[in-house]
């Protein structure tokens, strides 16, 4: 599919079209910072090119090496007959204006709660400079950890994962953010490392795939750790937990905002009265959800699972 079509590609604007039509011809999932095969196709050109972010269009016609042909012929290769992500193809990957450095240790940085934290959580923070911590549960990469403390200038962040490998990725975006000094990496399942802690905001991007979708996703996804995608049953194992403990960890009027996919209506089956609000985000008003520190119920709480 790649070798024959070598010679007869030479210009920018010859392999975004390659790419693309064989990418389509492949049937290739795009969910992992990309919509489209022309977006993922442009992501990896630039990248093999070491062009800078960007208009590509004052490239399109410009002659490529052969050394740079085939170096982006066994990337798109890889893409197509791996299904490998193009992130990790990359070893990087974008959450809009920040980059962080990935591979198949950590899943590739999608949240929606980086749009939310870019807006400083308007309007249930009134003054982001008021917040002097926050938490970040299941941090992989660290990209939220990150964003939050850009974003919260006066706080300490502490971003924990049960996974030593994430933790060692996360270790090296906070260092290329030069964030050691306020955002923390610690290995901890969940809240068990910090018994006694505090915090204005906890947020979370959990694994939340229930277990019927984790049988039918596409190859793409399988590159990614299970550990980190998988959620049991109805996708609400790890919720759950951080439901029944967040309010101990949770200063006065702390918020908590916890990203669950498509799994709100198994949220509000597993949790009728609880009043969660929905928040709107590019992917939908399902998708994260924000409780106050008072709404969480002081006793344990109860699941209809």
């Amino acid at each position: 599919m790649f070798s024959p079509a070598h010679t007869r590609l030479q210009t920018i604007r010859d392999l975004l079209r390659f790419a693309v039509s064989r990418f389509g011809e492949a049937g290739l999932f795009f969910g992992h910072g990309h919509q489209s095969a022309w977006e993922e196709a442009v992501f990896l050109l630039m990248h093999s090119l070491h062009l800078p972010p960007g208009p590509i269009d004052v490239y399109l016609d410009a002659r490529l090496t052969e050394a740079e042909i085939d170096a982006l012929l066994q990337l798109l290769r890889r893409r197509v007959e791996e299904r490998v992500p193009a992130a990790y193809l990359a070893g990087q990957a974008w959450l809009g204006d920040y980059r962080f450095a990935v591979d198949a240790r950590v899943i590739v940085p999608r949240s929606f709660i980086a749009e939310l934290l870019l807006e400083g959580l308007e309007p249930w923070v009134e003054d982001p400079d008021r917040v002097s911590s926050v938490l970040d549960l299941c941090t992989g990469s660290g990209c939220l950890a990150i964003i939050a403390a850009d974003v919260f200038a006066n706080a300490q962040v502490d971003a924990v994962d049960l996974s030593t490998d994430a933790l060692d990725v996360a270790g090296v975006n906070i260092g290329s953010y030069h964030l050691r000094d306020r955002v923390h990496a610690m290995r901890s399942d969940l809240f068990g490392a910090i018994p006694g802690k505090r915090y204005d905001v906890i947020i979370s991007n959990p694994p939340y795939v229930n277990s019927v979708s984790m049988s039918t996703l596409p190859d793409e996804y399988r590159h990614e750790p299970v550990l980190a995608l998988a959620g049991g049953t109805d996708g609400l194992d790890l919720v759950r937990r951080i439901l029944a403990e967040a309010r101990d960890h949770l200063k006065p009027g702390g918020l908590l905002i916890v990203e669950v996919g498509h799994e709100r209506h198994h949220v509000e089956a597993a949790f009728p009265d609880l009043p969660c609000t929905w928040l709107s985000t590019s992917g939908g008003d399902d998708m994260v959800f924000l409780l106050e520190r008072e709404q969480l119920p002081a006793a344990p709480i109860s699941s209809t699972v």
